[in-house]
């Protein structure tokens, strides 16, 4: 490992153990054996800032072999027992919050005000989810059997993969790995190659939690590899994974043969609803709030934004405004609002996006590439007139580019809404009872956000529907991806009657 490049990153950070360039497994901290490693860069300067891993079969199967093990104590924990663990664990986040927001930035770019928002964002699933563990009751079943007693019991499914996305890196493990720890599982982790420092991060304050050797495991190496050795692996009874939609379809697939409990968050294609009721202004810092959160490369970023012809002018003005105002910049430097892309293939795919949409008509109001700071970066755009053959409506960019499109009437937007294979999230601005209910119920979204911008937390049953995946992440039923429900019947009892 580039012991000049950890001494150099470590110099940022008030706790230096946080950084780790290498893989968690069992309780140990371990080199690949096959001697493989890949550095990680630092997207806004394009310098490397470690190297990690790459892990071989023998070793993924190892971790494997380690979560088996702990998984037959961790399920005896009481789950309070657990519960003590998880809240150490959301403590320790909390207090080394700068350190891991200052790791968060450096690898993937966004800037420290986010990183942080981050941390306590994926904190309080932890937290969430160690008191849900508490509740994870059966029930008592009226007997429809002579002298038996019938009930159900929950118990932890077994060890449980998580594949986890760069976007972002800390709260994406946390919201999976805590509900699946409060079940009773142990786990396996894959974070991201472009930003494996926070999951290891994790691992370390996991550790000093109290949570037990091979109960959290982190593997790194290469992701094909990986994921299919992992979805292969008949001991791994659950898998969960947010990216991108074709990699979900792969995943689902090569999970089939072994029967396992999936779960899927993947794209999103957001529908930004503005109704002719608002006041343009308002809708407008709202769309660019919406947008713009993590340089747009966020699954609930509204990627469609449909606005009344009645208003489609003043509300483009706005958002004009709001969108110059926007400060772009290495996410280290204060006051920056955008950090740029996770790399270079991001930018040429954004790049695509607006000449496309160009070259099919529409108009480029704003966006002026030859002002961006460095190689990854991309300025703010946006494009008006857009239209459904155009790559900027029907692909999840994940860029900050920003399509604007005039309709008439609930009924044409509604249908210009679900005109996507995707279904995750939709926002809809109106102050008309009645037009809210009709989108509400019409828009074939798993979320559907009225007035706000924030939609998401600890208590939110988080996920979609159509092709933007399985199952929820959060809320009450978070936690039941990662339980099976056991019927039980007891017979041979005596019958009981009232006195």
């Amino acid at each position: 490992m580039n012991m000049k490049l950890s001494n150099t990153l470590s110099t940022l950070l008030d706790d230096p153990r946080l950084f780790r360039q290498h893989a968690y497994v069992n309780g140990k901290w371990i080199h690949g054996e096959g001697g493989r490693e890949e550095a990680v860069f630092n997207p806004a300067t394009g310098e490397a800032i470690g190297h990690i891993p790459w892990l071989e079969a023998e070793q993924i199967h190892a971790a494997v072999d380690a979560a088996e093990t702990a998984f037959v104590h961790w399920r005896a924990l009481r789950a309070d027992e657990r519960a003590e663990r998880l809240q150490t664990w959301h403590d320790l986040l909390q207090n080394h919050r700068e350190d891991l927001a200052r790791i968060m930035t450096l690898e993937q770019g966004k800037p420290l005000a986010d990183a942080r928002g981050e941390v306590e964002y994926g904190a309080s699933f932890v937290r969430w989810f160690a008191e849900e563990g508490k509740r994870t009751y059966g029930e008592t079943l009226p007997s429809h059997i002579p002298n038996a007693a019938l009930g159900t019991l929950k118990e932890p499914v077994g060890i449980a993969a998580l594949i986890t996305p760069w976007n972002f890196p800390l709260a994406m493990i946390t919201r999976k790995a805590a509900a699946a720890l409060a079940a009773g599982c142990s786990v396996v982790v894959k974070p991201a190659g472009e930003t494996p420092f926070s999951a290891l991060a994790l691992a370390e304050l996991a550790e000093r939690a109290g949570i037990p050797a091979g109960v959290f495991n982190v593997v790194l190496g290469e992701p094909v590899e990986v994921s299919q050795l992992l979805c292969a692996e008949e001991r791994i009874k659950a898998l969960s994974f947010t990216g991108s939609t074709r990699v979900g379809r792969l995943l689902l697939e090569q999970s089939a043969a072994t029967v396992k409990r999936v779960s899927l968050e993947l794209g999103g294609n957001a529908p930004f609803i503005v109704g002719p009721d608002m006041d343009p202004r308002e809708a407008a810092l709202a769309a660019v709030a919406a947008k713009f959160q993590t340089a747009g490369q966020d699954c609930l970023a509204a990627n469609r934004i449909l606005v009344h012809e009645s208003i489609h002018d003043a509300f483009v003005g706005h958002f004009a405004e709001g969108m110059a105002a926007l400060s772009i910049g290495n996410g280290m430097q204060s006051e920056v609002d955008l950090g740029p892309l996770i790399h270079r293939q991001a930018v040429e795919k954004a790049t695509a996006i607006v000449d496309d949409a160009v070259a099919r008509g529409a108009t480029l109001v704003a966006g002026d590439q030859s002002q961006a700071p460095g190689k990854n970066y991309f300025m703010p755009t946006l494009l008006t007139g857009v239209t459904p053959e155009m790559k900027v409506w029907r692909e999840e960019n994940f860029a900050p580019v920003a399509g604007v499109t005039a309709y008439r009437d609930d009924d044409e937007v509604i249908t210009l809404a679900n005109d996507t294979e995707y279904g995750l999230a939709a926002y809809v601005y109106t102050h008309d009872i009645r037009r809210i209910w009709k989108l509400l119920r019409a828009l074939k979204y798993g979320m559907v956000s009225v007035n706000s911008v924030k939609m998401t937390g600890p208590p939110v049953p988080f996920g979609g529907v159509k092709q933007s995946g399985l199952g929820r992440e959060g809320g009450r039923s978070g936690i039941d991806e990662y339980l099976e429900t056991k019927y039980y019947c007891l017979g041979g009892l005596e019958s009981v009657s009232g006195s």
